[in-house]
């Protein structure tokens, strides 16, 4: 099954970007009924963060992310096989112009989870090369595509996060961006409670950490899926001023908040399947 999969997301970078996502919010319908424990996960975390919305409101939103989520996996058919000008052609940059004006410095790519993250990083790639996170996964066959997939283009480094703090600052500090993610429950562990659309969420701090320990500058990189095929936009952000402070939650929660402003934008693009709100403060009833 495994290799008829990877067989037909072969086949499928050779069709037009209209009919891959077609395709994929497809396999996003069939996707919400089959896989019951995200869907729960989904509902639970949209009941969280919107309360103010009905029912039925955050019902159509739970169906559009798993529409948004499928179609992002679909279309890495293309990261992983198209050519580089196809790339380049799927996703526009915006504020490249923020990056290229630190050559050689410090960069930290604060990364949400978004649909468009792959995407983003692939075409990013194909300007700048980047060292960025690696989670192994389960299936060595997956594990492999998705290594080179993200390798493709440039001289990307990818670390696995128990190669330790390390090799990450001595990339940053031979003046490769860092494309970091730090918006998942990564358990109780170096995490603090900072509110995420009003509920207490166990965030890794490493986002102040980061940039105090390689005086590194923060720019913000969202990538958003445009509707009908019509590709992807990746937005980078001017540095932010006036971070890090000596406030580590105050950070943390700026973080937390920029994604929020970034999410009521796409709110079908954030990744409500991730048990974001996992790890509860001592004492909280579990929410999954």
């Amino acid at each position: 099954m495994r290799t008829l999969i990877f067989a037909l997301m072969w086949i499928a970078h050779f069709l037009p970007n209209r009919v891959l996502a077609v395709i994929g919010n497809s396999v996003g319908v069939l996707a919400f009924w089959l896989i019951a424990e995200r869907r729960h996960v989904t509902r639970i975390n949209l009941e969280k963060c919107f309360p103010d919305k009905t029912v039925e409101e955050r019902e159509r939103l739970a169906r559009a992310h798993f529409r948004a989520f499928c179609r992002s996996f679909v279309d890495r058919a293309l990261l992983w096989w198209a050519p580089r000008a196809r790339i380049e052609q799927l996703v526009r940059i915006e504020g490249l112009e923020h990056l290229r004006a630190h050559p050689g410095a410090p960069v930290l790519l604060l990364v949400p989870h978004f649909a468009g993250l792959e995407a983003g990083f692939a075409r990013l790639a194909c300007e700048v090369d980047m060292v960025a996170f690696s989670t192994r996964q389960k299936d060595a066959r997956f594990d492999e595509l998705l290594q080179r997939g993200r390798s493709r283009f440039g001289d990307q480094r990818l670390l696995l996060r128990q190669d330790g703090i390390r090799a990450t600052l001595s990339a940053m500090r031979a003046g490769r961006p860092l494309y970091y993610l730090p918006d998942q429950d990564y358990g109780p562990r170096d995490t603090i409670f900072v509110p995420f659309f009003g509920v207490p969420a166990a965030t890794i701090p490493g986002l102040s950490r980061l940039a105090r320990l390689t005086a590194a500058r923060v720019l913000p990189c969202v990538t958003q899926m445009l509707p009908g095929g019509a590709g992807y936009v990746l937005r980078i952000d001017a540095p932010w001023d006036n971070f890090p402070t000596d406030d580590l939650v105050a950070d943390t929660r700026r973080m937390n908040e920029y994604i929020e402003r970034r999410v009521l934008e796409m709110p079908e693009q954030y990744l409500w399947m991730h048990k974001r709100f996992k790890t509860r403060p001592a004492g909280e009833a579990r929410f999954y």
